[in-house]
């Protein structure tokens, strides 16, 4: 018996990590899974390592994202008639509660804790934040204890599910074994790099600062999302030592990995970050390159031995941080040795894969 699965997103990208390259490509290699995945970005339709795509296309603009947009993922997901929907927006959750009045089941994703990630938009006043933050946590519970099932990214994430008596299970958004562990980086070159979003709650001021007056290269790999920030991060005088990417492939990916000593992950201290499972880290650690990162008691809790935590607001310890691993590299070696032993013994994607098609095979099973 075949079965349909199919997977919608409003604000991904289709080669979204986690949600194409892990779950649905995973869900794809089982030989009785029809896998879809619907997105909008206006690229059309594909098929791809097993999974058909199919793109309602894309409309500028948050408000119309939210209004027009979910109508037409809403279209989409009742013609391919699918028997499990898996939601990876919070804007995406009054879809799913109408696939539930047809009889379907559904899976919300919960990529981040959103309550807290609401109490960390630098563009909203305290009293936005706090009203907007209760009234989402209201919303949320309410609607998601009528859904059949709840993926949190963290453990801490799935634990509040649980609390409230909705059935949730930890897909951790750990790294693909295949993708960085077989790089071997010669660590001869004082390169260090960060990769992923650029926002001012990434750290990405402190970093430059950090590198100004250091003989040293520092990759940044990414997309400003706001103009004016960009500007002012160009116009630092570290940033002369920047070699900037921009937005790049995973294939480039892998090349900064491999010339880099570390990767460098100094979020801020905000409540969202503080609880989440810094993707970086991870592809960092398997890349076997030290990491620099953030003092939170998660992450000294993840890094082990495998490189250095420092304040993330503080420059001096940054760049101190950074000075000790250019001119240590026997001690930077290590730190990339046993991240990667970490990464073969427990934080792996392989060991998240049979958790994620164990979940599939007992609602299918239930249903």
């Amino acid at each position: 018996m075949d079965y349909n699965i199919t997977h919608l997103t409003s604000a991904h990208p289709r080669y979204d990590t986690r949600i194409f390259i892990k779950e649905c490509v995973t869900l794809a290699k089982v030989e009785n899974y029809r896998v879809h995945l619907v997105v909008a970005d206006g690229l059309g339709y594909e098929q791809k390592e097993g999974v058909t795509i199919f793109d309602v296309g894309l409309i500028k603009g948050r408000l119309n994202r939210i209004l027009k947009t979910t109508k037409k993922i809403l279209i989409q997901a009742l013609e391919l008639k699918s028997d499990i929907y898996h939601i990876h927006d919070p804007e995406l959750i009054p879809i799913g509660l109408k696939l539930k009045k047809e009889g379907k089941i559904v899976i919300f994703d919960a990529h981040e804790d959103v309550p807290k990630q609401i109490m960390a938009k630098h563009y909203l006043n305290a009293f936005s934040k706090k009203i907007l933050s209760s009234l989402y946590a209201k919303y949320e519970i309410f609607a998601l204890k009528k859904f059949d099932f709840v993926v949190g990214a963290t453990p801490i994430i799935r634990d509040k599910f649980l609390s409230y008596g909705i059935q949730s299970q930890d897909i951790n958004n750990f790294p693909i074994l295949d993708e960085f562990i077989a790089l071997k980086p010669k660590f001869d070159r004082d390169t260090i790099c960060y990769i992923g979003l650029l926002y001012e709650s990434r750290g990405i001021e402190q970093l430059v600062r950090a590198i100004e007056d250091l003989d040293i290269t520092l990759i940044i790999a990414g997309k400003f999302y706001d103009t004016q920030y960009e500007e002012y991060i160009r116009s630092l005088k570290g940033w002369q030592k920047v070699d900037f990417r921009g937005f790049v492939e995973r294939d480039e990916v892998k090349e900064i990995l491999n010339s880099s000593l570390a990767g460098v992950v100094t979020l801020h201290p905000t409540p969202s970050y503080k609880e989440a499972y810094p993707v970086k880290m991870f592809e960092y650690m398997s890349a076997s390159i030290a990491v620099v990162s953030s003092d939170f008691t998660l992450y000294k809790e993840l890094l082990g031995n495998s490189g250095i935590c420092v304040d993330p607001l503080d420059i001096t310890e940054i760049k101190e941080a950074i000075v000790t691993i250019c001119k240590n590299k026997k001690q930077t070696k290590l730190y990339g040795k046993n991240g990667r032993e970490r990464i073969l013994q427990q934080y792996n994607w392989d060991i998240e894969a049979q958790k994620f098609l164990e979940l599939y095979k007992n609602l299918f099973i239930s249903s």
